[in-house]
């Protein structure tokens, strides 16, 4: 049994070793740990290693961990979808939502925020692969969505997320990645220069989704262990 202190230590050289395949400096990665289902003791123990910032799909779950972990500086990332009426709990507790795909979901979260008289950096999730069960905004409507979040001044735009298809060819999981960067880049270059970040890549694909250009990958069950 291997402790979570050494596959930190593993995935980490995992990333630096993906990052050099690229060409890129490691430093241009960012571990996002999926903490969703591990209870508090095994967070604590990760914060003991020195991770602060913790990803949840349940904004029911994202709101009990951090107010039982208040005496830490810790900072929390929802990654699952967001129902409109989970927006309050959401706002006072993370301090990015990674999984925008629609208007009414970003003028709820605007107008939360606005009277809370608060920000929140978000994400964009784009469907960059055919499944069904994937969720996310159609790459051409990128664009108009972009126009329309303008006026929600409390939301920050910050980059783009995917989930890729869910399977064995790694040439099907390295295109749904190459898409997302194409979209980023095809934004900056319309204007929308502070969409710079791309959260892609999980446990099973992570190396794959940095040699694409990925700034922040997503790992659950490779750090933490099965669930």
């Amino acid at each position: 049994m291997t402790t979570l202190s050494e596959r930190l230590e593993s995935i980490r050289a995992r990333m630096a070793q993906a990052c050099a395949r690229a060409g890129r400096p490691a430093s241009e990665v960012n571990l996002l740990p999926v903490s969703k289902t591990f209870p508090e003791p095994v967070l604590r123990e990760a914060a003991a290693l020195g991770l602060h910032r913790f990803a949840e799909n349940r904004p029911q779950e994202l709101r009990d961990k951090s107010a039982l972990m208040a005496d830490l500086p810790l900072q929390w990332v929802l990654i699952g979808q967001l129902q409109t009426n989970k927006v309050k709990d959401v706002v006072r507790h993370a301090c990015e939502v990674q999984s925008l795909d629609r208007l009414a979901l970003a003028q709820a979260l605007d107008a939360r925020l606005q009277k809370e008289g608060l920000s929140m950096s978000v994400l964009i999730q784009v469907k960059t692969s055919d499944e069904p069960s994937k969720a996310g905004l159609l790459p051409e409507d990128l664009p108009d969505f972009m126009r329309a979040l303008q006026g929600m001044s409390s939301l920050q735009v910050k980059g783009l997320m995917t989930l890729a298809v869910l399977s064995d060819d790694e040439q099907a999981v390295r295109a749904c990645f190459r898409k997302l960067r194409e979209c980023r880049d095809r934004l900056q270059q319309s204007g929308f220069e502070t969409v710079s970040r791309l959260s892609m890549g999980m446990s099973g694909d992570f190396e794959i989704a940095i040699e694409e250009g990925a700034t922040e990958v997503r790992v659950g069950s490779a750090l933490f262990g099965g669930r």
